[in-house]
């Protein structure tokens, strides 16, 4: 039996309310059960230097976890000076999966950077921000479109991410904090509307797992982002 008491291949109570950010181009508050992150999408009209000169465009992303975020309160990485190492890989991972759907000559030699700020975690914060932040992409692209400022929608799909494990020998989805951190196996699948796989992060925690128990995560991975993508398309009409 799940903490929660959910079937294996059930997902959490998900909720991705738009507008939520009056300022910024494109915003979303999505929620994976008490896991809940608030993400904000802003447009600027320069790229990197690496980039410049050369007609694309580039997104980008930044994540964080409020201090009181988990059961005790951490001190903001910026009074630490650094970011961590885990704080990094989430945010490049972030900004990876929403490459992968973007064509960067559409949208023009502009850049979108994703705010993803962790307001409470119950695990799967990395899978909840990808997805959420597709939502904010969609409202951001979509005001840009309106104003005439794009001629040719740049996203080429959609893209959403689910955690996936092995607890107590049973493969399940949409883990939360107390089946993550006793999983024996567990994964993080990022993948396209249309099923392709951006990005899988699979790891043995307590012992090595089988090829059959990977391919039971996976899919149930493809089942859950498949339910994710009717939600993104349905909130993504929302006017917020």
């Amino acid at each position: 039996m799940r903490p929660s008491d959910r079937t294996p291949d059930q997902l959490r109570a998900v909720t991705l309310e738009t507008g939520v950010n009056r300022y910024a181009e494109g915003s979303c508050l999505v929620s994976f059960g008490h896991t809940r992150v608030l993400i904000t999408a802003s447009v600027e009209d320069r790229v990197p230097p690496f980039m410049r000169g050369r007609g694309l465009g580039w997104v980008t992303a930044e994540y964080g976890m409020l201090p009181r975020a988990t059961h005790t309160r951490g001190r903001r990485e910026a009074s630490e000076g650094k970011q961590s190492g885990r704080t990094q890989e989430i945010q490049r991972l972030i900004g990876r999966s929403l490459r992968a759907v973007i064509d960067p000559a559409a949208l023009g030699e502009r850049q979108i950077s994703f705010d993803c700020d962790v307001i409470q975690a119950d695990g799967g914060t990395r899978t909840a921000a990808i997805t959420g932040a597709w939502v904010a992409l969609r409202q951001a692209v979509d005001h840009l479109m309106a104003e005439g400022v794009l001629k040719t929608d740049p996203i080429l799909d959609q893209v959403a991410a689910i955690s996936c494990g092995v607890y107590k020998g049973v493969p399940v989805l949409d883990l939360e904090y107390e089946e993550d951190s006793n999983a024996e196996a567990d994964a993080n699948f990022v993948l396209t509307g249309a099923g392709d796989i951006v990005e899988i992060q699979a790891t043995g925690e307590k012992r090595g797992f089988t090829r059959d128990e990977f391919e039971a995560l996976f899919s149930l991975a493809r089942q859950g982002i498949a339910d994710l993508c009717v939600m993104q398309r349905e909130a993504a009409k929302a006017k917020g």
